[in-house]
């Protein structure tokens, strides 16, 4: 079928095709006069990013991606918060909405009833590039539904509070069991400790160890200085040599004086031995004044000797006790230090229990939201549906294309000779000629206002 054709159809048809587009345009008028008026209450809200927490100072990441707005919008149209609007306004202490409740007949408590309702009624703008959430709500009672949409975001402005403070809540109540765990084991190991310490009387095993140790030093110091004395006097008692005796005999004042009398008695003899003879009663006095003085000298070298040799006797015991009392001291250090470890473990343990329970408690009691509410509903003065004009507008293109099908249909069912291309598509005869008769003037005029293809 070509253009030509297709009009000279609705030329023919058009009291059809008119009827039907006044029809649907009817039927649309009186339906949407007919309708119920709903209307449309929106709350806007922000997400606002803050940064830095705070109460715990921690950087908070940035709420600008896709997933994370998906998620709040699924948790604005969660059943949990359609519960809580339903706490906020008093919906199920209703008589009304217990009556249709009942009517209903549905296997659901009222809450839930009332929940399911809010959640498939209520209706979330989020655009691609921002952080403002539009949460709108149509009903027939303008009032009605500016309360819903204002319940719905103070609902979801606690649900963010609730959902940063309950994790908080919970890991406090889990550190505080743990808390006191943690305080029964630092009882234990500083009891074990304590009672380690009493048993071996220990107060300070590092100070005690560096005192002990320096003493042990010091023994040690004192066993060489006394060992060279001992030296030094066996070889002056055993060979009357300088040398030893400087070491150890000399500094005895008494062998001192004794040695000076000694020099001076030889010194006495040596003079009278010169001038006197053998049986001079002078030279026997001084001869036995040199055998007295130097059998007292040797008296006197032997008992510092003997006291050299006991004063290292005793230094070497003292030594060897002092070495055992480190060596003791050792071993307790060594015993000691696991349990101060044990100690310290559990303390710091403690103490970072505690430092995490006083922060997450700062955070179970923080009442701050990153959801502002910019815009609240107000109560509409127009009716959002129906749209009267709209619905009048696509009344008339949905008429005319159902006009144009009908008188489309029309014609295929009651086939008729518009044109001499009919004809002779019909009959496969040519046309010879066409008799055209005397129109009244209203065809006519019509007919001037077409092209003349379709003429």
């Amino acid at each position: 079928m070509d253009l030509s054709r297709f009009f000279l159809i609705i030329l023919a048809r058009h009291r059809l095709i008119l009827l039907t587009l006044i029809v649907t345009v009817t039927t649309t008028l009186v339906v949407s006069l007919l309708l119920p008026k709903n209307y449309k209450s929106v709350s806007r809200l922000v997400l606002a990013h803050k940064g830095a927490d705070p109460v715990t100072g921690v950087i908070m990441p940035a709420q600008q991606n896709a997933s994370y707005m998906a998620t709040q919008l699924d948790i604005i149209k969660s059943s949990r918060i359609a519960l809580m609007v339903i706490d906020q306004l008093g919906l199920d202490q209703g008589e009304a909405v217990k009556v249709q409740h009942e009517n209903s007949k549905s296997n659901k408590v009222l809450r839930d009833w009332l929940a399911t309702w809010l959640v498939n009624t209520v209706s979330i703008d989020a655009s691609r590039d921002s952080n403002v959430i539009g949460i709108s709500f149509k009903g027939a009672d303008p009032a009605f539904t500016a309360m819903v949409a204002n319940a719905y975001a103070n609902a979801y402005q606690e649900m963010s509070i609730r959902l940063t403070v309950e994790p908080s809540q919970k890991a406090a109540a889990y550190f505080t069991e743990q808390l006191s765990v943690l305080r029964d084991r630092l009882e234990i190991a500083q009891k074990k400790l304590s009672q380690y310490q009493h048993e071996q009387g220990i107060v300070d095993v590092d100070y005690r160890l560096d005192v002990e140790t320096k003493r042990l030093n010091d023994l040690s110091s004192q066993l060489i200085v006394a060992q060279a004395e001992v030296m030094g006097a066996v070889s002056g008692a055993s060979n009357d040599n300088s040398s030893g005796e400087k070491n150890s005999i000399s500094r005895n004042p008494m062998i001192n004086n004794l040695k000076l009398s000694l020099t001076q008695a030889e010194s006495n003899f040596s003079e009278i031995s010169q001038k006197l003879g053998r049986n001079h009663p002078s030279y026997a006095g001084a001869k036995a004044e040199v055998e007295k003085l130097k059998a007292e000298l040797t008296k006197y070298i032997r008992i510092a000797t003997n006291t050299a040799i006991n004063q290292e006797s005793g230094i070497r015991a003292a030594l060897e006790e002092q070495k055992t009392k480190v060596l003791t001291l050792n071993r307790a250090r060594d015993e000691l230090l696991p349990l101060v470890k044990a100690v310290e473990g559990a303390q710091q343990a403690y103490d970072s229990a505690m430092q995490r329970l006083n922060q997450t408690n700062l955070e179970g009691q923080s009442n701050l939201s990153s959801v502002s509410i910019i815009d609240t509903a107000k109560i509409p003065d127009t009716p959002d549906s129906p749209k009267l004009l709209l619905n009048m507008i696509l009344s008339a293109f949905l008429g005319g294309a159902l006009g144009l099908g009908v008188g489309l249909l029309a014609e295929m069912l009651d086939r008729r000779v518009r044109s001499a291309e009919d004809l002779v598509d019909i009959l496969q005869v040519p046309v010879l000629g066409i008799i055209k008769r005397k129109e009244p003037t209203r065809t006519r005029l019509l007919q001037l206002a077409w092209p003349r293809l379709i003429r």
